[in-house]
């Protein structure tokens, strides 16, 4: 969410005014006082957000039931008690709880697209987005792109995205939490692909023999057991599964380098983000030509690799 900083001029009313005879605050005045608050609270942001202000946008629009929209009107609304309250409210369980805002809203946005989120999945936050946005140019054709397949699709929306920017490609979304591919089944039917997007459970690729693809895209889970143990409390509220992999953060990034060469077409891309594994990757698997991926709006710890590189 954009920092709404063309709208930071406090209107005044003298019919605006509650029946104590105050001025009732505007919905800006309420992001900005709200986003006081969770700076002082100290609230770890990193989940959809990265700043106070953006978090506390997102939940004050969500308690009012106002649209994103960026209209200067809507942020110079004059705030009754009852939406100053629901505003409170929501905001005190972002402190005292440590729930990421998405949770709390239940919607965010991943490459220019809305999604539904909540507990049972990972909350999109990948700089494979850019990669999408892009439809994987200049690393291959996308007029060429037939099938693609996304490993570990939680919510659905690596999946969701690809075909929304590869209108020929058929998407393959695997995932092996059930629990994962209701919410990301919800997203599906939001955004009308039932018929390009087929939804898997699967441990990596055991449910794919013999399937073949010319893009494979993973966001697996790569945080190690230290790095988990010293995380902030709102990692607590994401499921550990779309986390924890081992004691290097490798258990999932093993068995995809190990087996995504067999469901590769010649010229095919494996993409897999691996964050802060990256010094890992790079000194267990020394003999691949992996190319890192560098991006426009921040992140990192993205690797390509084509299927002649893999040995598929």
């Amino acid at each position: 969410m954009r920092k709404l900083s063309h709208t930071r001029r406090k209107g005044r009313s003298s019919l605006a005014r509650t029946q104590a005879g105050r001025v009732r605050p505007t919905v800006l005045e309420l992001i900005g006082r709200s986003a006081r608050r969770l700076r002082r609270a100290g609230v770890f942001f990193g989940h959809g957000t990265d700043n106070a202000w953006d978090d506390s946008a997102a939940l004050v629009l969500h308690a009012l039931r106002l649209p994103h929209s960026g209209d200067r009107a809507t942020y110079l609304q004059r705030v009754d008690s009852r939406g100053i309250e629901r505003v409170d409210e929501l905001i005190a369980r972002r402190i005292e709880e440590r729930i990421p805002a998405v949770y709390l809203t239940g919607e965010t946005w991943f490459a220019g697209l809305p999604f539904r989120i909540d507990p049972r999945v990972l909350i999109p936050r990948s700089p494979i987005a850019e990669l999408i946005e892009r439809q994987f140019v200049p690393w291959i054709d996308p007029r060429r792109v037939r099938r693609l397949l996304d490993v570990g699709t939680g919510s659905g929306c690596i999946a969701i995205a690809c075909a929304k920017v590869l209108p020929r490609a058929r998407v393959d979304a695997v995932d092996i939490c059930p629990e994962a591919l209701e919410v990301a089944a919800i997203n599906v039917r939001r955004h009308r692909l039932g018929r390009r997007v087929r939804l898997m459970r699967s441990d990596h690729f055991s449910a794919l023999q013999g399937e073949r693809y010319d893009i494979i895209v993973a966001n697996p889970p790569y945080v190690g057991r230290r790095e988990m143990s010293g995380l902030p409390p709102e990692y607590r509220h994401e499921p550990p599964l779309a986390l924890a992999a081992g004691r290097e953060g490798l258990d999932s990034v093993r068995v995809i380098l190990q087996e995504a060469g067999g469901h590769l077409r010649p010229g095919g891309l494996l993409i897999v983000e691996v964050g802060n594994t990256e010094a890992a990757v790079r000194r267990t698997f020394k003999r691949l030509p992996f190319l890192w991926l560098e991006f426009e709006r921040g992140g990192g710890g993205v690797f390509l690799l084509t299927a002649e590189q893999l040995g598929g």
